[in-house]
């Protein structure tokens, strides 16, 4: 596909997503945030889990998401949780 999808975490669907809602570059989403990227994806997607936010902010950091600091996964699942349900 596209540029977006060279990063770690980040396959076809997911660069999909990101260029739907105006994300079309690495530095567009490292200056857009994982955070406000997800909530872009929530409102075209709503199935957008806590996996794709995770893999957002690894992609940012350039890491697996699964090798993210327990911190962020903790920051980033209180993100999650007051905004899933929106």
């Amino acid at each position: 596909m596209g540029e977006l999808s060279t990063l770690i975490n980040i396959g076809n669907k997911v660069e999909q997503q990101l260029n739907e809602v105006g994300i079309g570059t690495i530095n567009q989403l490292i200056e857009t945030g994982s955070r406000q990227a997800w909530l872009r994806i929530k409102e075209i997607d709503d199935s957008a889990c806590i996996n794709r936010l995770y893999a957002l902010e690894g992609a940012i950091q350039g890491i697996r998401w699964h090798d993210l600091s327990e911190v962020s996964k903790e920051e980033l699942r209180e993100f999650f949780n007051t905004y899933k349900k929106l």
